[in-house]
């Protein structure tokens, strides 16, 4: 029996990447997935090839309905809700502060962060009324240090990592666990277009993110979505309010020889394209 037999989980930016992945690994393991994304056309092809364990749902998480929906859709197509993945991102605005404007900053700040708020107030309520459950955030290493990241992306993900701490406090009594996870450079198609120019240029994006790795290895999103499955699962019974950094060790501070070499300015300065998450 897979760890999600009998499940449901809402996986919000599903339908490429991490969001992909994970969304995979819950129906690989014999649970049901609603993908929440904005990108219809593979949204549906997902779901389609998933077949009955998972339904597509048009969400865009800057509205609180659309996110509303999608747990609705679990509990109507799935008979409930166990899990919550709050993944749904963009790098968004970038450049200097002193010139970043405030639209830019607002628009950001909605998807990476008061979307992860509605994700875990609306995913709270319907785990309540069924005794239990589990959310998973995607934060950052931007959360968890500085310079990784464009200011406003940092911003929110350190949030994320704070919300994840007092959400947890709230509902541990309801048998709520909310935790995160904190993603070095991996391979998607974000990081590509960021890396390459294009969201294609998976093997440009390798290359770069191998060669700041301590592990000499680059990150893929099983690496993510393989943690996210744990934190979701009873394997993790025991575990709430934590912020699992997956990052081959870039930021323990034995790393500082792969961030100040010739490559990393790439990614750490990156702040000149948009992409999605």
């Amino acid at each position: 029996m897979g760890r999600f037999e009998g499940r449901s989980v809402v996986v919000t930016g599903a339908a490429s990447g991490i969001g992909e992945a994970t969304a995979r690994g819950v129906v690989r393991e014999g649970g049901s997935v609603v993908i929440a994304d904005l990108q219809e056309e593979r949204g549906a092809a997902l779901a389609d090839e998933l077949g009955p364990a998972a339904v597509f749902h048009v969400t865009d998480v800057c509205i609180e309905d659309d996110i509303a929906g999608a747990v609705a859709a679990a509990q109507r197509e799935f008979g409930g809700l166990y899990g919550m993945v709050n993944n749904a991102g963009i790098i968004g605005a970038v450049g200097s502060i002193m010139e970043t404007s405030a639209e830019s900053f607002d628009h950001t700040m909605a998807i990476l962060s008061r979307a992860v708020f509605l994700g875990i107030k609306h995913a709270g309520r319907a785990m309540k009324e069924s005794g239990g459950g589990a959310i998973v955030s995607t934060a950052s290493t931007a959360g968890v240090a500085g310079g990784l990241g464009p200011h406003v992306y940092t911003m929110a993900k350190h949030g994320v990592i704070g919300l994840t701490k007092s959400a947890a406090c709230e509902m541990a009594p309801l048998g709520i666990r909310v935790n995160a996870v904190a993603p070095g450079n991996t391979v998607t198609d974000m990081t590509s277009a960021l890396i390459g120019g294009d969201p294609s240029a998976h093997e440009t994006a390798t290359a770069a993110i191998t060669a700041m790795s301590p592990l000499g290895i680059a990150g893929v999103p099983d690496d993510i979505a393989n943690a996210i499955l744990f934190l979701l699962s009873d394997d993790a019974r025991y575990v709430t309010g934590q912020t699992l950094v997956i990052d081959a060790g870039q930021t323990t501070g034995g790393a500082s020889q792969a961030f100040h070499g010739s490559k990393p300015e790439v990614l750490l300065h990156a702040g000149k394209r948009k992409g999605g998450e």
